[in-house]
């Protein structure tokens, strides 16, 4: 069922705006977005459809095809805590952009899988933004667009995210993958090499951003930027690369990691203009290994199911997202990787691919 025709049986009228917008994977480049650095995220098949129409009322109604319930939240109210926040923090954020004046109802339909580290929560806020720009015959610049997502998630939810996933989901497509500087926010669109094949598989194991993990990692990454009075952690100069030894050992790895996630995100961009599946899988497998040592954002679940695919013949496993579980990405040669996926999920029945 489409999503207009969703609206109509829900609320008794037809939409005046719909929207779309993929989740994302991240090929490599984790934590490198906040710190200026590189990321190689891209676009997934999935994606989160909504459509909306405004009302005369002060009320936003939610209704999501994953649940059995509409949901009612005033205009304007404060974060609850529940996963409409990120409805209501678009909506608040189209209000402000003139986008939408008073209360709205909203139906949305979505196969990104949330706690994933896919970008369920930016796929949602990018989707409606673009539903509300279309209410009034925007079409926004896709750099700002991504930039007004993160503000939603920055200010209003609270989660100091970068801006990788809203420039992946603004502006990459299935089959391409995003080569972005979060420096300036310059960006090339790669194709990804017909002969090279990702899988995108859940751990299993479910991760809350909110849970105040990542936001330490955050944390531990300002105070160490703070301290060497650099704003672009991933690329020190010489003075701060000798500065930063005299750091408390925390915060000395943190640093470790998105530096050479850097280099590494750098690397592997080149790696794939040249169509060196070797040398990107390299990269991904060294990603991961300081994800796990470094920025100790991995769990031993996860760590003990990329040795497995490792072992079992894909060329490059690592963890993706903001860590702590969700999904990992895995690279094989395209002819072979559905079979192997078959054989993996097999053995490992908790996991499923996206």
């Amino acid at each position: 069922m489409s999503v207009a025709l969703g609206f109509a049986e829900v609320f008794g009228r037809q939409p005046a705006a719909t929207g779309v917008a993929p989740g994302r994977v991240n090929l490599i480049g984790e934590h490198t977005d906040y710190n200026g650095g590189a990321v190689l995220p891209a676009a997934l098949a999935r994606t989160t459809r909504i459509a909306l129409a405004p009302s005369d009322t002060q009320h936003l109604n939610i209704k999501s095809t994953r649940f059995d319930t509409l949901t009612m939240r005033a205009c304007g109210s404060a974060k609850q805590d529940d996963w409409t926040d990120y409805a209501a923090g678009a909506v608040a954020k189209a209000t402000e952009l003139g986008w939408l004046r008073g209360g709205a109802d909203l139906y949305i339909d979505s196969d990104v899988p949330d706690g994933a580290g896919v970008s369920s929560s930016a796929a949602l806020i990018t989707a409606i933004l673009r539903g509300a720009a279309e209410l009034v015959g925007i079409t926004p610049d896709p750099v700002k667009l991504a930039q007004h997502a993160r503000a939603v998630e920055n200010d209003y939810i609270g989660m100091p995210c970068g801006i990788m996933d809203q420039m992946a989901i603004g502006l990459a497509d299935p089959g391409k993958a995003l080569a972005l500087d979060t420096r300036d926010l310059s960006y090339e669109i790669l194709e990804i090499p017909a002969e090279w094949g990702f899988a995108t598989l859940h751990s299993g194991i479910r991760r809350e951003l909110a849970d105040g993990r990542y936001k330490l990692r955050f944390e531990e990454c300002q105070h160490a930027s703070e301290q060497l009075g650099t704003s672009t952690l991933c690329r020190l100069t010489p003075a701060q690369g000798k500065a930063m030894l005299a750091l408390p050992e925390a915060l000395l790895k943190r640093i470790r990691h998105v530096t050479s996630e850097h280099s590494r995100t750098v690397r592997a961009s080149a790696a794939m203009k040249a169509n060196d599946l070797e040398t990107f899988a390299t990269l991904m497998n060294e990603s991961h290994r300081s994800y796990t040592q470094d920025f100790e954002a991995s769990t031993p679940e996860i760590d003990a199911l990329l040795e497995d695919a490792r072992k079992t013949g894909v060329q490059g496993a690592r963890l993706t997202g903001g860590g702590f579980g969700g999904c990992f990405v895995v690279l094989h040669h395209a002819a072979q990787l559905d079979a192997w996926v078959d054989q993996f999920l097999a053995r490992h029945p908790d996991v499923w691919r996206i």
